[in-house]
């Protein structure tokens, strides 16, 4: 079992505005995420929500996923990636890692790292487009606590520094995987990419 943790806590302070409500086609940013990982083999979807909160969980309620609120949201991604943890089913085999601000990492992108993972012995999975690493990142469970550890914004990359033996990295054609809507300059650039 392998269950997606979307970060979606952030206070969007170089958007200016809560920029996971805003439209990405007939839906928003987060809908496009979400239902990108729920077109995707995942076996569950946890949403950890903080900033605009209820907004965002309005947004999901007709979605098959787990949502839990972040309430100290304002100390960085580590303390996202915990409170996901906390939901985590008991049987998960590993977790991935997903910003909520990149709506165009497709199923089909998704569904790579997942079979990658599967076939492979390594801990870690990480993508990879024209030698750059991106998102999403699939931790096994043994990285846990590790996990539950992280403090600030960094998110898994120092594990990752850490364990470069047991990570395996996904040659992924698609640029996707280092795009995300940080600014409105962000978001007018990619929304004609709309899946």
């Amino acid at each position: 079992m392998i269950s997606a943790i979307l970060l979606a806590a952030g206070e969007s302070k170089r958007m200016g505005q809560p920029k996971l409500l805003l439209p990405f086609g007939n839906r928003t940013i987060l809908e496009q995420t979400v239902d990108n990982l729920l077109n995707s083999r995942l076996d569950e979807v946890i949403v950890v929500v903080g900033h605009k909160a209820q907004e965002l969980t309005l947004k999901l309620t007709n979605r098959p996923v787990k949502v839990v609120l972040n309430p100290v949201y304002h100390e960085g991604m580590g303390s996202s990636i915990a409170k996901g943890l906390s939901l985590v089913d008991d049987s998960c085999r590993a977790v991935m890692l997903v910003l909520a601000d990149q709506p165009l990492i497709d199923s089909k992108t998704i569904n790579l790292l997942i079979e990658a993972f599967l076939s492979h012995d390594k801990g870690i999975v990480v993508p990879v487009c024209r030698g750059r690493r991106g998102h999403p990142v699939i931790f096994t469970t043994k990285y846990r606590r590790r996990l539950q550890s992280l403090v600030g914004d960094i998110g898994g990359r120092q594990i990752i520094e850490e364990h470069e033996d047991d990570t395996f990295e996904v040659v992924i054609d698609s640029g996707s995987i280092n795009i995300d809507i940080d600014t409105m300059n962000d978001y007018r650039s990619h929304i004609n990419r709309q899946a």
